[in-house]
């Protein structure tokens, strides 16, 4: 309403300096299309609506001007882009800030509380500030003119000599207590400012002495629930401990909301506009980088939290907009929307889930003992064609690492071309078949990860290399003699050389 009136102010005195004095009537089409053309959106905007309603209620507006100003907007809102999340120092003061005045508010209720239990009734013993916490203990947040009357005096009489009542209510009720609690849970949650700022009592499910299940309305869809952090649990039980003593004095209609305060002596939901979180910041003179007093913008704290966890666990961070989870993004930005797109989606996931069986399948591993026995059977399995047997065996379709069943199956490539394959990749092709001919590059590729495990970095190599060399230490090499191993042993030098690398995959 504030800005309303702000703006309604600026637009006559802008439209007197150009001239114009008369009512609202007597607008133009010139004067009033030469003032929005001259003013951000905001102000167009506002001036728009409170022209829309006067005319709505007393239809005084010309009918050239009325067709303007129910039309389009001449400007547009200006897109500033995506929130970016707060520095981490500036992060810091106002994450540790939260803490203390959290702590500092329950201490402070916790000595009023024990002050006022050595107190008694201000009727009996007189007036003082233990005998009034004494009394709101009882009578809840009381005013000075209910204190007044349970005394049997007048708000003046009572207001010119007793002292103390405002601060012991500020002591055993929250007033703008709520604000680092609020704070600190949306920083350790990232629930949305409007589910956050709505939430219902009933709406908190304890599920164990450090799990708690929240249910909030998201107002864009609908209700969602959010499994709680521990230190969020315990942060959300300590708040409604401290407003415990405020909400049995609560009616119904407002004991079931989570932020209750008082307000003026009244019970009331708590509100977190701007002006608020702006006096609360100068209270505490909290800074940001620049030295200037911190903006505190409930969104960038989800922001924050976003990019934090983010950074604290594997996640694909590319996406469009920061202030989404890969999550969001992927459920209504990256969906498939046509029937040629979803045909290429669910073709991505069978060649997923292929790797992933393939993955998991015992490697074949062959000598000339057991080859009689075993490999019809596996023959038949991999679908070859007559003779396609002895040729594995006889080492015709060697490749390096192992002999393969099809070279032109297409598992790693197009299909009915040669396996464009690097030389480990092998390991976990279903299509390769080991044998003790092929244990001296075997232990070549051994050595090679050996190698790169020492020069990479410990995340990379897990991420390239290390499903591969787990198959062959593992999986593979076990199941051949130490005798042939050693044997083999004596031909592995070590070196890159002796692999068939591209000039990118070698380590020199």
């Amino acid at each position: 309403m504030k800005s309303f009136t702000y703006t309604l102010r600026r637009m006559v005195r802008e439209l007197a300096e150009d001239g114009f004095t008369g009512s609202a009537a007597e607008l133009t089409r010139a004067v009033l299309g030469a003032f929005w053309l001259r003013s951000h959106y905001l102000i167009e905007y506002r001036t728009r609506t409170i022209l829309r309603a006067l005319d709505t209620r007393h239809q005084v507006l010309p009918e050239s001007v009325r067709q303007m100003v129910f039309g389009k907007n001449y400007t547009r809102p200006t897109l500033d882009g995506p929130l970016p999340p707060y520095a981490p120092a500036e992060w810091n003061r106002l994450i540790d800030l939260c803490k203390q005045e959290a702590r500092r508010l329950v201490e402070a209720q916790r000595a009023m509380v024990v002050l006022a239990e050595g107190g008694q009734d201000p009727a009996v013993g007189g007036w003082s500030e233990v005998n009034g916490a004494w009394l709101m203990l009882r009578m809840g947040p009381v005013t000075r003119t209910e204190v007044a009357a349970h005394l049997g005096l007048t708000p003046r009489t009572f207001t010119g000599r007793h002292r103390g009542i405002e601060r012991a209510r500020a002591a055993l009720f929250p007033y703008k207590d709520a604000i680092p609690y609020m704070l600190l849970l949306a920083a350790w949650t990232g629930i949305v400012p409007d589910g956050l700022t709505g939430l219902q009592v009933s709406g908190i499910r304890w599920t164990g002495r450090q799990a708690t299940l929240l249910s909030y309305n998201k107002g864009r869809t609908a209700d969602e629930s959010l499994v709680l952090s521990p230190r969020a649990s315990r942060l959300l039980e300590q708040w409604l401990q401290h407003s415990a003593l405020l909400r049995r004095h609560a009616p119904a209609e407002l004991a079931e909301h989570v932020w209750l305060v008082t307000r003026q002596g009244r019970l009331a939901r708590a509100a977190f506009e701007e002006y608020m979180m702006r006096g609360w910041v100068k209270a505490h003179d909290l800074r940001g980088d620049d030295g200037g007093l911190l903006r505190i913008d409930r969104r960038r704290l989800r922001t924050t939290f976003i990019a934090q966890r983010g950074q604290r666990q594997w996640s694909l961070r590319t996406t469009v907009d920061p202030n989404h989870s890969p999550q969001v993004e992927g459920d209504h930005y990256l969906s498939a929307a046509t029937p040629a797109q979803r045909a290429v989606v669910e073709e991505i996931a069978r060649d997923a889930q292929s790797d992933l069986l393939r993955r998991a399948s015992t490697p074949l591993v062959v000598d000339e003992a057991a080859s009689a026995a075993g490999l019809p059977e596996e023959a038949r399995r991999l679908g070859l064609a007559e003779g396609a047997l002895s040729e594995l065996l006889s080492g015709e379709r060697d490749v390096f690492s192992g002999a393969c069943a099809d070279h032109f199956a297409g598992l790693h490539g197009p299909k009915g071309q040669p396996c464009p394959a690097r030389p480990w990749v092998c390991l976990l092709c279903p299509l390769a078949l080991f044998a003790p001919r092929h244990l001296p590059n075997l232990l070549r590729l051994k050595a090679f990860f050996a190698r790169q495990f020492r020069q990479m970095p410990r995340e990379q190599f897990a991420a390239v290399f290390a499903p591969y060399a787990r198959r062959l230490s593992a999986d593979i090499l076990p199941r051949f003699e130490n005798a042939a191993i050693a044997a083999a042993q004596r031909d592995v030098g070590d070196e890159d050389t002796e692999l068939p690398l591209r000039a990118e995959e070698t380590t020199s």
